[in-house]
């Protein structure tokens, strides 16, 4: 058991089960043996790869997709153009790349990270020497200026909670100990008002999960599109309409049990995008479009084969399998999902309109 396991099962000992929500903020963000405080997650040599990680693909067609944005809402200076959960700069050095191209924009724009961690901050600053970012810890934080931001695999790393369907009501559930080791229960059956609605849609037995902090944060980017103008896009691996057990761990570029070894392997659920596009209510919402699609609307393909023209052998071979890796319906192309959001009124998004 690692360090933080024997902390939780002595906190499980004292106080009783808790709850996934409560165990992944444990597992991901506790101060000292966290799994986002204490290790370098991304990459080759991480636990996983991101897109931004996998080719500079993904940052320009980003960067291409805010820069348009920008241009059709009139192009606001000054402007505030953010990211959540920036990793470790990546895409926004890509986006910051590219955007050189675009005239006014760079000079226009105020880089706003919201990272919370002073690891990942080093990593952001580094990669992003010329642009002068600066940081928040919340979206809370997000400054009073026209917003054109992004959020790739942020909400999935969020915490949720699980909810089994009872005959009864709901019964929540938890992560206790047996013989010494963590193990799931289940708590007793209640009503839960959130989950009133979801009552004509599924049977006893089923899971239904709820991520508590999805719509405070989502919240927070519409009011302030709502009141100063922009954009948002999210991309993230799930659907519209939450149901089943998506919890799962990733360590070392594999699965894992998500109770073994707490605080080594990054937790992720899936993300329900409707919760999302409700939190934006009084903007527009795009309708869901699956990563691929999106990237083949913005032109994914045609850049990929301008650049591919320079290169030859194991550096071409790296680069059309990562094309297929962000785009091919076997791979991130229909897993992941893109949503826009943007001030009610607003000429369509590229690559996800019209307008539902």
């Amino acid at each position: 058991m690692t360090p933080l396991g024997d902390l939780l099962l002595r906190r499980i000992a004292a106080g009783g089960p808790i709850s996934v929500a409560e165990y992944m903020a444990d597992c991901l963000l506790h101060p000292e043996h966290g799994y986002y405080t204490a290790r370098e997650p991304f990459g080759a040599q991480g636990d996983f790869t991101t897109a931004p990680e996998i080719s500079q693909l993904f940052g320009e067609m980003a960067g291409l997709w805010l820069a348009q944005a920008w241009i059709d809402r009139g192009r606001p200076a000054p402007f505030c153009l953010a990211e959540l959960g920036p990793g470790r700069g990546t895409l926004m050095a890509d986006i910051w790349r590219v955007a050189r191209a675009v005239p006014g924009f760079r000079e226009a724009a105020r880089i706003l990270l919201v990272e919370a961690s002073p690891k990942l901050r080093r990593l952001q600053a580094a990669a992003l020497a010329d642009a002068a970012p600066r940081w928040a810890d919340r979206a809370e934080d997000l400054p009073d200026l026209p917003l054109f931001l992004v959020a790739n695999e942020f909400f999935d790393a969020l915490p949720i909670r699980q909810f089994v369907r009872d005959p009864g009501g709901w019964r929540e559930r938890q992560v206790g100990a047996q013989d010494g080791r963590l193990a799931f229960g289940l708590g007793p059956a209640a009503p839960i008002a959130a989950l009133d609605r979801r009552l004509d849609d599924t049977a006893p037995g089923e899971v239904v999960e709820i991520c508590p902090a999805l719509p405070a944060i989502a919240g927070e980017v519409a009011r302030r599109i709502r009141a100063h103008g922009g954009a948002a896009l999210f991309v993230d691996y799930g659907g519209w309409h939450s149901r089943g057990d998506t919890l799962q761990a990733v360590r070392r570029h594999g699965r894992a049990d998500p109770l073994d070894d707490p605080g080594e392997a990054d937790l992720t659920a899936h993300v329900d995008f409707e919760a999302l596009a409700r939190a934006a209510e009084g903007c527009a919402v795009s309708a869901l479009v699956p990563q691929g699609v999106f990237l083949e609307r913005l032109g994914i393909t045609e850049r990929a084969q301008a650049l591919a023209r320079g290169l030859s052998g194991a550096r071409l071979d790296s680069h059309v399998a990562a094309h297929r890796r962000l785009t091919h319906p076997g791979e991130m192309g229909t897993v992941f999902k893109t949503l826009g959001i943007a001030s009610a009124g607003s000429v369509p998004l590229p690559g996800l309109h019209p307008w539902p």
